[in-house]
């Protein structure tokens, strides 16, 4: 009640001796959002919370910034805008005296930046960026975790692209992140969960990653994936895969963009994901997705790692993923076209595995984009190496290809690989010759 609430204010405000105790019992009013609407209303109570926080006595400063925090939960921008006040404080207090102040300070401001852009763009000014590039060469791990927490909170802005990625990137930031990301496993993984999505954010949100690419972040990614790998067998640490999704998605966009190909030529990192793909395919379905986003950057221009992912004999778990899910399936598809765009050689290597029995069952599935990706795979196997195509006719594939004739944005591709089948020599060939004595 409106009553209640200006007591608990008029409490704090008197001064006596039990004033700790009616900061104690405002917090845990503040933790109802209705209650925090209404103690912002109140003339003089962000004043009298400043006023304490600002004071001299530790333990109301700490009362007064557990309060503090419990107003930043709110998701009323109202309730952020209305502690704007206190922000300077906040910041000039992450040098603070005690572990669980810095903290407080770090997830309040963290709290604030998500539900008000004044909040934000006061801040800035005001120099958070700096300020948090101190608080990342802390030794302590909370703090580590709170500063990664308040980055990702500003990484994630609507105007983040313009006006903040570009300070980060000119700060030491970066260069931080990606030791700390790097040293997860021994620095701890809340911290390092944190910087993998602050290097996400940026990478995808920013065009020119040439700051993170000198420092070195496709090689050093690359590591890090050998190393949670390395984990896998013996002991995977509890939240791991909540370390691995960034990382994944963070190389997967840095080699997806001008410049990084030929950047961290490593068979091993094939084998890593693999790994990573058999220890979390069943507990956490959602990494089989990252994991072959990846695998299709990596292979997409690149013939090393298509030569690769054969000469490790990849291919049949990479094969056994093919009806895990719709978005697996379309993948799945799209690494095989990129390793049959290399030529006749990596296509015959690709018909060894009986590949054309498993892509019969997938052009009857009811979904377009699959189908439309399997006839893009036909289309390059029958194009290098043409005997493919009366094999497949042998097995059915004319009448599962005159399916799809009816349909608008399969039709052209369809009626080619018909034309194509057609027009396949019946009689064995030096390309089937090759794949009998290689078999």
């Amino acid at each position: 009640l409106p009553g209640q609430v200006l007591e608990l204010l008029r409490g704090v405000q008197r001064g006596s001796e039990d004033r700790k105790r009616s900061l104690g019992r405002l917090r845990w009013a503040l933790q109802n959002e209705d209650t925090q609407q209404k103690f912002v209303r109140l003339d003089g109570s962000i004043r009298t919370l400043t006023g304490l926080f600002t004071s001299s006595l530790a333990d109301l400063q700490l009362e007064a910034a557990r309060c503090l925090h419990e107003l930043s939960h709110s998701s009323v921008p109202t309730v952020a805008e209305a502690c704007l006040p206190v922000t300077s404080y906040l910041l000039t207090y992450l040098s603070g005296h005690s572990l669980e102040f810095t903290e407080l300070c770090l997830y309040t401001l963290g709290n604030l930046v998500v539900e008000s852009e004044a909040v934000r763009k006061q801040l800035l000014p005001q120099g958070i960026i700096p300020v948090l590039a101190s608080c990342i060469q802390s030794p302590h791990e909370a703090v580590l975790e709170g500063v990664g927490y308040v980055l990702s909170q500003l990484l994630q802005a609507k105007e983040a692209p313009t006006e903040i990625i570009p300070l980060v990137l000119d700060s030491v930031l970066p260069q931080h992140m990606l030791r700390l990301l790097c040293s997860g496993l021994k620095a701890g993984v809340g911290a390092a969960v944190e910087f993998a999505w602050c290097l996400h954010y940026i990478i995808c949100r920013h065009k020119d990653n040439g700051v993170l690419l000198a420092l070195g972040a496709v090689p050093a990614l690359t590591s890090l994936l050998l190393d949670l790998a390395s984990q896998i067998p013996q002991d995977t640490p509890e939240g791991l895969e909540l370390l691995v999704c960034p990382v994944l998605r963070c190389l997967s966009n840095l080699l997806a963009q001008t410049g990084c190909q030929g950047q961290g030529q490593d068979g091993r990192l094939l084998v890593a994901l693999f790994l990573i793909l058999q220890c979390f395919l069943q507990q956490h379905p959602f990494l089989v997705q990252e994991c072959l986003w990846l695998l299709n950057n990596l292979t997409a221009d690149d013939p090393f790692f298509c030569s690769a992912l054969l000469s490790l004999d990849l291919l049949p778990a990479l094969l056994q993923l093919l009806t895990c899910s719709q978005m697996a399936t379309v993948l799945v598809l799209t690494v095989l076209c990129n390793i049959a765009e290399k030529g006749a050689l990596q296509c015959q290597r690709l018909l060894r595995q009986p590949l054309l029995p498993r892509l019969l069952p997938l052009l009857t599935l009811p979904h377009p984009e699959a189908v439309g990706q399997c006839l893009e795979l036909l289309h390059l196997l029958f194009l290098h190496c043409p005997e493919a195509a009366a094999d497949f006719t042998r097995q059915g594939g004319h009448q599962a290809l005159e399916q799809h004739q009816s349909i608008p944005e399969l039709q052209e591709r369809a009626q080619a690989l018909l034309d194509m089948v057609r027009q396949s020599p019946g009689a064995p060939s030096a390309c089937q010759a090759k794949l009998a004595a290689l078999s």
